[in-house]
C-alpha cells in the first residue's frame, strides 16, 4: 500500500535559533538558490548558518550512523534552535585551517596527484626493461616512493658550531650551546657533561677541537650519575642522566615537538638543503626514471597548473589510456584554474596557502565530485580574491546552484552580494546589539531596512570623498628581489604615509612586502600584523593574548574573600593546578575524538565550560565569579572596569578596531584569520609607541563588513597621521581608492606575474593600461 508522505518543502525552515547571540531567529530560505548571509562582524551570521543549519545537518547525519559515533555526538551537543525543516544534507566549506604538514600539498588536496601517479604508472614511458610501478610508488608519502635519504621531505637537515654555538667567549656553564633548552633541561645537559669530565667553566673557544666536536655532534647517549650541586633551600639527590648532543637535541625537536615556538626555535639552528640523492623531487630513482612527454612526475608537479594542463596536451598518436587519463586530469584542473589558482602547483605545500586559497581549492573539487540536492555552505570564498576573480567565484558558485544543490554563503564582498538570489541580513550591530534577522528576501527589497548596515553600502555605488594625499618624507627602498615569481623587482615605499599593494592572487604581492625589514634604512621598529591564528587550543584567547587578563586576576585576587582564603594571582589562572578544573585542565573543553572524521571540542562535562573548580567561583568581583568576567564582550567590560585604567586601555584599543562584540575568553580556535590580525594590531596599539613605526598589514578587510572597515581604516589611518608608515596588501578597491600611494603587481599570477605593473597615486594607477586593477580602481577612485 502507498505510504503518505510530506510534500516537497521547497524551504528551510528555522525556527527558534538562540546559538551564540541569536535571539529566538526565525527565518525561511528558499532552496536550489544562492543565499548570502550578511550583516557586521559578530551580527550573528555564521551563527545562523553554520552553528545553526550546518550543525543541524551534521548532527542529524551521525543520528543515523553507528551508535558509537551516536555517543559521541552527544557529547559535543545539539545546536540551541527549537526545530530546523527542509534541511537537507550538507556539506562545510570553512577557512579553518588543517594542521599544518610538509606533506600535504594543493595535489593532496585536491586529489590531482591521485590522478597524476596513475597516469605514471599506467601510461608512463619506463626505461627497456624496467618493471611497470603502482601508482603508490610515485608518491613521496608511501615507502614503496618515498626517497631513501630524506623520507620523501625532499630536504635536508644539518647544523654548524657557527650556529649552536653563536658566542664562542663564553663557558658552557654560562650557556654557550645556544641551542640547548632553558631551565632544568639545559642544566641537565650541562651537569651531564661535567660529570663526564668536561671542563664547563672555560670558554667555548679554548676547548679542545675533539671535545667541542663531541659534545655538539655525537651520536652517543652516554648514561652517567649526575650528583647535582646542592641548593640551599633544597636537598637535590644524585640522578642518571642521559646525555644528548646539540645536534641531536635540534633535530629531535623540529621533527617531533607539536609546539610551533618550540620548532620555530630548533628551525633557527638548523641549515636546510636539498637532498643530495633526489634532488629535492622526494621520489626514489625507480620512479624518477619514468617520464610522460618527456617530464618527470616531479617535474610535471611543480609546473604551474594552467602550465601543467597545456602539458598534457599533448600528441593525438597517444595510446587510448593515456586519452582517457589525460583527459580527466585537465578536466578535474580546469575549475581549479577558473577560481583563479592556475599560479598554484600540484607540489605546493598546504601551510604556505592562504585560508582562502585552501577553501577555494576545496570548492574546486566539490565541483567535480558530482553531488547534488546538498545544500554548500561556505565561508567567505571570496577571501583574498582580487575583483578580476570575484566574476569567475560567481560562475562556480551558480553551476553548484545548477547541479541541483542549495549554495549558502557568509560573505562580506559586496560584489558576490548583489549576485545572490536571496539574501538573509543579520544585524543590526554586533554581539548583543545583534543576533535578528532584519531581512530574508530578494536583494533588491532590502533597500527599504532602514536599520541594515548593509543596505547603505550595497545600493550606494558613488565614489568616497576626495582625500589630500600625504606627501612622503623618505622612501623606503626594496631590492631588486629575486624570489619565488619576483624577478629583479625593485620598489620604492613612502614613509610617512599610507600604502597599497595590488594584484591578482599569486602576483608576488605577499612575497614583495615580506622584503620589508628592520634593517631597513629609514625603518626604527617594524611591526607585521599578519593572519595566523593566536593559538592552536581553546587554552588560548583574547583574554590572555593582550595581556590583559594578568590585570583582572590581579584585581580579583586584591578581593576581600580571595585574600581571606589565601588565594593570590595564580588561583585565577585557568593554565595552571590549584584554581582550575582538572578534569578539562582549565580548557572548558575537552577534545572529543571521532575516528572517521576530525576530533571536536565539546563543554567539560564537570564544569559546562566554566574552566575553573568550584571554590574559585566563589569568589567574586563586583558580583561576578572570574568565568562570568572572561564571557563578558569586550563592550561590556570596558563598562564594567571603567575605572580600571590598565583594563579600560587594553579594550579600548580593541573597540577601535571593530572588535568589542568579543567575548575575553573566547577561545582562540573560534576566531576566523581577520579577528586574529584585529586582535594583533589592538595589542600593537595599546603599547606606548616610541618613535617611527612601519606597520604592515596582509589583507586587513578580509572577514569585515564594509561598516567595519570604515571604523578600521580610521584607526589605520590615524596611525599615519601620527607620523608612522602603513603598508597594506589589499583587495577592496575602497581602501585601495583611499591610499596616498599604490604599488600594483601583475600583469597575472604564478610565471604571469612578479612585475610592477604600475605605481603612484590611486588616479595614476586607476588609468594604467594592461593593469588587472585599474579598471576595478577607476570605478572608486573620486
Amino acid at each position: 500500500m502507498h505510504s503518505p508522505h510530506e510534500p516537497y518543502d521547497p524551504y528551510v525552515r528555522v525556527r527558534g535559533a538562540r546559538e551564540h547571540n541569536l535571539k529566538g531567529v526565525d527565518v525561511d530560505i528558499p532552496r536550489d538558490v544562492l543565499a548570502v548571509f550578511t550583516g557586521v562582524s559578530g551580527s550573528g551570521k555564521s551563527s545562523l548558518a553554520f552553528g545553526t543549519i550546518y550543525a543541524e545537518a551534521q548532527r542529524r547525519y551521525f543520528e543515523s550512523v553507528a551508535p558509537y559515533a551516536r555517543r559521541l555526538i552527544h557529547q559535543v551537543g545539539a545546536p540551541k534552535v527549537g526545530e530546523i525543516t527542509g534541511l537537507p544534507p550538507a556539506v562545510s566549506l570553512q577557512q579553518r585551517r588543517a594542521a599544518p604538514t610538509s606533506r600535504s600539498s594543493v595535489g593532496t588536496v585536491t586529489n590531482l596527484s591521485n590522478s597524476l601517479r596513475m597516469l605514471f604508472s599506467r601510461a608512463g614511458e619506463y626505461p627497456p626493461g624496467a618493471e611497470r610501478l603502482d601508482s603508490d610508488a610515485f608518491s613521496p608519502n608511501t615507502a614503496a616512493g618515498a626517497c631513501p635519504a630524506c623520507h620523501g621531505l625532499g630536504q635536508v637537515h644539518g647544523t654548524t658550531e657557527e650556529l649552536l654555538v653563536p658566542d664562542p667567549s663564553l663557558s658552557i656553564r654560562e650557556g654557550a650551546v645556544a641551542a640547548w633548552p632553558g631551565a632544568w633541561q639545559g642544566k641537565n645537559l650541562r651537569d651531564i657533561l661535567d660529570a663526564l669530565g668536561h671542563d664547563v667553566d672555560r670558554p667555548w673557544r679554548e676547548l679542545p677541537a675533539q671535545a667541542r666536536e663531541w659534545i655538539l655532534f655525537t651520536d652517543e647517549q652516554p648514561v652517567v650519575t649526575v650528583h647535582p650541586v646542592r641548593d640551599a633551600d633544597r636537598i637535590q639527590r644524585p640522578y642518571q642522566g642521559t646525555y644528548m648532543s646539540a645536534r641531536r637535541y635540534v633535530l629531535k625537536t623540529f621533527s617531533e615537538t607539536k609546539s610551533a615556538s618550540l620548532r620555530a626555535k630548533a628551525e633557527r639552528f638548523l641549515t636546510s638543503a636539498p637532498c643530495p640523492v633526489c634532488g629535492g623531487s622526494r621520489l626514489r630513482p625507480e620512479a624518477l626514471a619514468v617520464t610522460f612527454g618527456g617530464r618527470t612526475i616531479a617535474e610535471l608537479a611543480a609546473l604551474p597548473l594552467t602550465d601543467l594542463a597545456a602539458a598534457l596536451d599533448g600528441p593525438a598518436d597517444r595510446t587510448e589510456t593515456a586519452r582517457v587519463l589525460t583527459e580527466d586530469l585537465t578536466s578535474r584542473i580546469a575549475p581549479v584554474v577558473e577560481l583563479g589558482l592556475g599560479y598554484l602547483s600540484l607540489d605546493r605545500s598546504t601551510p604556505t596557502l592562504s585560508a582562502g586559497e585552501l577553501q577555494r581549492l576545496r570548492l574546486a573539487t566539490q565541483l567535480r565530485s558530482g553531488l547534488f540536492g546538498v545544500v554548500y555552505v561556505l565561508d567567505e570564498p571570496s577571501a583574498g580574491l582580487h575583483p578580476a576573480d570575484t566574476e569567475a567565484l560567481l560562475t562556480v558558485l551558480d553551476r553548484l546552484k545548477t547541479a541541483g544543490n542549495s549554495v549558502f554563503v557568509v560573505e562580506h564582498h559586496l560584489e558576490v552580494v548583489r549576485g545572490a538570489d536571496w539574501l538573509v541580513d543579520v544585524g543590526p550591530g554586533a554581539g548583543e546589539h545583534g543576533g535578528r534577522v532584519l531581512y530574508s528576501g530578494p536583494p533588491a527589497e532590502l533597500a527599504s531596512v532602514e536599520e541594515s548596515a548593509t543596505a547603505a553600502f550595497l545600493f550606494d555605488e558613488s565614489p568616497g570623498p576626495a582625500r589630500e594625499v600625504r606627501s612622503p618624507r623618505g622612501w623606503l627602498k626594496v631590492g631588486p628581489v629575486t624570489r619565488h615569481n619576483l624577478r629583479a623587482v625593485t620598489a620604492g615605499f613612502p614613509l610617512g604615509a599610507f600604502t597599497a599593494v595590488t594584484g591578482l592572487s599569486g602576483s608576488g604581492k605577499s612575497t614583495l612586502i615580506g622584503e620589508l625589514t628592520q634593517e631597513l634604512e629609514g625603518v626604527d621598529r617594524l611591526v607585521r600584523v599578519d593572519q595566523k591564528p593566536i593559538g592552536r587550543t581553546p587554552r588560548s584567547n583574547l583574554a590572555t593574548y593582550t595581556g590583559l587578563f594578568d590585570v583582572v586576576r590581579k584585581v580579583f585576587a586584591g578581593t576581600e574573600e580571595a585574600r581571606a582564603r589565601g588565594y593570590g594571582v595564580g588561583r585565577f589562572s585557568f593554565n595552571v593546578a590549584g584554581g582550575r578544573c582538572e578534569t578539562c585542565q582549565g580548557e572548558g573543553f575537552v577534545s572529543v575524538e571521532l575516528l572517521f572524521l576530525p576530533s571536536t571540542y565539546a563543554p567539560c562535562p564537570d564544569c559546562g565550560g566554566a574552566r575553573y573548580n568550584p571554590e574559585t567561583l566563589e569568589v567574586t568581583y563586583r558580583e561576578r565569579n572570574i568565568a562570568e568576567v572572561l564571557d563578558l564582550t569586550v563592550e561590556a567590560a570596558a563598562a564594567f572596569f571603567a575605572d580600571i585604567p590598565a583594563v579600560a586601555r587594553s579594550l579600548g584599543t580593541l573597540l577601535d578596531v571593530g572588535l568589542g562584540y568579543l567575548r575575553l575568553g573566547q577561545p582562540a580556535t573560534e576566531l576566523s584569520g581577520g579577528e586574529a590580525q584585529r586582535i594583533k594590531l589592538a595589542s600593537e596599539l595599546q603599547r606606548g609607541r616610541r618613535g617611527h613605526t612601519v606597520y604592515l598589514l596582509d589583507e586587513p578587510t578580509t572577514g569585515l563588513h564594509p561598516a567595519d572597515v570604515e571604523v578600521l581604516m580610521d584607526r589605520l589611518h590615524g596611525l599615519v597621521d601620527a607620523g608612522h608608515t602603513v603598508v597594506v596588501v589589499e583587495h577592496d578597491m575602497t581602501v585601495v581608492a583611499g591610499a596616498d600611494w599604490v604599488i600594483d603587481l601583475g600583469p597575472g599570477g604564478g610565471d604571469r606575474g612578479g612585475r610592477i605593473v604600475a605605481s603612484g597615486p590611486p588616479e595614476r594607477v586607476a588609468t594604467t593600461a594592461g593593469s588587472a586593477t585599474a579598471p576595478y580602481l577607476a570605478r572608486v577612485v573620486p
